[in-house]
Order: structure tokens, then C-alpha cells, then sequence
């Protein structure tokens, strides 16, 4: 059993509301002590941090606006995420970024609210939790207007191909690895990616209830992936880099210490 943190758990769902410690017990058990809360609209990041505050030195939290929700942000959303980064079980600013797949939310209202997000959590000194798909281009180029600014960061459930990630990690980004990498249809290019990844820059992730890995030897009940499926990506990712699962472990929990301070 390795010590593993799950990064990126979205245990304020709504599919988690009748059995939320059981998953958390069941995490534990199977070595995934910590995980890190998303908040990804206002009321989401409000929710996760009374969960963090209800397990300390078990969860923590985010504050942020995903890009879908970035028609939402307002003044009030900016002051409340500062108000929310102050507190001690919130470790990023985020979920923030772009995502053009389905554009749930006008493009410029997209750069509104994620160039208004990097501003707070420079502000704040804290790490960003960045969220990007198919806006490569733009995101990059807002990232980097804002580069200088910023206390590190991790891009969030990376799904690009390698000229993307290595583009990241010369930016000085963490790469978060998901269930994503397990996808014999859509995982080709992050599985060709994953090998060259360094390992002082990979972090581990669920993404749950969100991403059951597709070759998961069990059933999950309805489908919803949970952080005790850690375990199983860890082993993926050490495969694909031809290394220990022990030391792979190691390593992203020794990056998500101290990328959040943990």
C-alpha cells in the first residue's frame, strides 16, 4: 500500500451526498489518505471548503470558477474567492482556465474570469489549479501574461499530447494524470506523453465522480469513480514510465506536498 493524495476529487457531488464518509473511509484504506476538494463555481468552492474544514489533515479545498460557470463570475465571486483563499484548509486558486469543447460560457467571459483568477491567486501566493481543453493556444498565452506573477500551479487533468505538456512543465506546471490515461479510445496521445514526463513534475488524480479508468477490473456501482481508485492510475502511470510503482508514489506525493504546502 503506498501513501498517495488524490488532487482533484469532486467530493461535494451530489452522487456522493449518501455515502460521502464511507468513500472517504474507503479511500483511506486503501492508502489514499488525503485528497484535495474541487470547488469549481462559488457555491461549490463554499461547499468544499466546509467539507475541508470538517476533516482536517484529511481533505483540503480549492476556490475557483470552472470555465463553464465563467458567465457567473462578478465582483462578489472575486471577493469571495479571496476571502475563501485566506483560510488555511484552502490550498489553489481554481478550478480556473478555458474550455472551448462545448463553450458553456462565452469565450470572453472564459478570459474574464480565468485572468481574473490568476490575478487572486497571485495576490494570495498560492498555487492555481488550471483547467484547459481544446483552448490550448489562448490559454497558454493568458497563462504566460501572467507567469511572473504566480506560486506555481498544476494543470489539472492533463489530457494533451507531449509538445503540449512539455510546454506546461517549461512554464513551471505540475501535470496532473487521471483515469484519462487508461482510455484505449481517447488516452493515445497522454499515454505517448506520459513517459517522457518528469517525475518531479507528475501529480495523481480521480477526478471523481468523473474518469473511471475503462480498463478498471471491477464495476463501479452507477458508474461513479472514487478517490480509492488511485491506486490503479498510480499503477498505469508507472508503467507507462517504466518505473517502481513505490517510487512513483513517492514522488507525487512529495510534489503535491509541496506544490500545496501540505
Amino acid at each position: 500500500m503506498h501513501d498517495l493524495i488524490d488532487i482533484g476529487a469532486n467530493l461535494t457531488h451530489d452522487s456522493f451526498d449518501r455515502d460521502r464518509a464511507d468513500v472517504v473511509a474507503n479511500a483511506a484504506a486503501v492508502g489514499v489518505r488525503r485528497m484535495i476538494v474541487t470547488g469549481a463555481s462559488a457555491e461549490g468552492s463554499r461547499q468544499a471548503v466546509e467539507l475541508a474544514d470538517a476533516h482536517p489533515g484529511v481533505l483540503w479545498a480549492t476556490a475557483g470558477v470552472h470555465p463553464h460557470h465563467a458567465k457567473d463570475f462578478a465582483a462578489e465571486t472575486a471577493a469571495l474567492l479571496r476571502e475563501l483563499a485566506g483560510r488555511p484548509d484552502v490550498v489553489a486558486v481554481g478550478e480556473c482556465g478555458l474550455d472551448y469543447f462545448r463553450n458553456f460560457s462565452p469565450v470572453d467571459a472564459q478570459k474574464n474570469a480565468f485572468a481574473a483568477q490568476l490575478d487572486i491567486a497571485a495576490d494570495a501566493g498560492m498555487p492555481v489549479f488550471l483547467h484547459q481543453r481544446d483552448a490550448h493556444d489562448d490559454f497558454v498565452q493568458i497563462l504566460r501574461s501572467k507567469l511572473d506573477g504566480l506560486h506555481g500551479g498544476v494543470a489539472h487533468c492533463f489530457t494533451g499530447n507531449a509538445a503540449q505538456m512539455q510546454e506546461y512543465v517549461d512554464m513551471g506546471l505540475y501535470i496532473g494524470i487521471t483515469g484519462w490515461v487508461c482510455d484505449e479510445r481517447r488516452g493515445a496521445d497522454l499515454q505517448a506523453a506520459v513517459p517522457h514526463l518528469p517525475l518531479e513534475r507528475l501529480l495523481l488524480e480521480t477526478d471523481a465522480p468523473y474518469l473511471v479508468p475503462r480498463d478498471l477490473p471491477e464495476k463501479l456501482p452507477a458508474r461513479r469513480n472514487e478517490p480509492r481508485v488511485l491506486p490503479h492510475v498510480l499503477s498505469a502511470v508507472a508503467k507507462l514510465m517504466g518505473r517502481d510503482e513505490a517510487d512513483v508514489a513517492a514522488a507525487a506525493t512529495r510534489n503535491t506536498e509541496a506544490l500545496f504546502r501540505l
